[in-house]
């Protein structure tokens, strides 16, 4: 069996265990537990920490996991690797420090960096060749400046209020674009192509919906180049032999403008409709 493991809390968590039910595997159905058997699709669910998960992937424990790339990356685990990104969970990583106190990477050479994600930091900071002293926190480091541990800090942001609030700013690059990523193992783990090709099926139904509409036949190029969809519509004829069926799919975030573009074309009876899962 394919061994998978998914988040047991946190933000990861439940849109992680929303995809692999959208995917068409069994879930938990009492949050407590910690081990799924799935016998149809021949995979075992292990519910852990998402900090844990690139540790037991890489050990080689698990064959397969769910868990953020700031975590696959702060693990330093040599044998898990990302082979997917899955397109949710987003954070973005920066340096902060008060106002004016540094303004580019090479200005932190041998100061105090708090941070709660040390492997990734000095990872990056390895890469840049730039030596520090980390100081780790589990969380809220925004204090650790005006507490006197650290003169900088790295850490998540999202608007920058939190940061703004403890007198702190950004500076110097991106450290990490992170957000779900599925993990895998040292190892080639049967099942695990399928678990990825399905994921990927679900991303495409998250990303993208069906279109029909009804279109006279010599316009057919004209709403073509307005909707191409992922290799071309499908075209089928009417009883009426001037017009004709189209079927596209269209990306989920524009769909309305193409809607408009149609049907100021000519096309009628434009139809919206779900599409549950997909393979590309």
């Amino acid at each position: 069996m394919l061994r998978i493991a998914v988040p047991n809390k946190g933000s990861l968590a439940e849109t992680a265990q929303d995809m692999l039910s959208e995917a068409g595997y069994i879930g938990r159905r009492d949050p407590k537990d910690l081990h799924v058997i799935d016998p149809a699709n021949e995979v075992e669910f292990f519910y852990l920490r998402p900090k844990d998960i690139a540790t037991y992937v890489g050990s080689g424990a698990l064959d397969v996991g769910i868990t953020g790339r700031d975590l696959l990356l702060d693990a330093r685990m040599p044998g898990a690797r990302e082979i997917e990104a899955l397109g949710f969970a987003g954070s973005t990583f920066r340096f902060a420090a008060p106002a004016g106190s540094f303004t580019e990477l090479a200005d932190l050479e041998g100061v105090r960096i708090a941070t709660s994600y040390p492997g990734l930091v000095d990872g990056f900071l390895d890469q840049h060749g730039i030596a520090v002293d980390l100081v780790p926190l589990d969380g809220a480091v925004e204090s650790a400046v005006r507490l006197g541990v650290a003169d900088a800090v790295a850490d998540v942001v999202e608007t920058g209020t939190t940061l703004k609030q403890a007198g702190l700013e950004v500076f110097g690059p991106v450290i990490l674009q992170s957000e779900a990523v599925l993990i895998t193992g040292p190892g080639d783990a049967d099942g695990a192509e399928t678990l990825l090709r399905r994921l990927r099926g679900v991303m495409v139904a998250r990303r993208y919906v069906m279109v029909d509409y009804d279109l006279p036949a010599n316009l057919v190029d004209e709403a073509v180049a307005i909707a191409g969809g992922i290799e071309s519509p499908t075209i089928s004829p009417l009883r009426d032999p001037d017009w004709v069926a189209v079927r596209v799919m269209v990306a989920r975030a524009g769909v309305n403008q193409v809607m408009d573009a149609l049907y100021a074309i000519g096309a009628r009876a434009i139809l919206v409709t779900a599409i549950h899962n997909a393979r590309l």
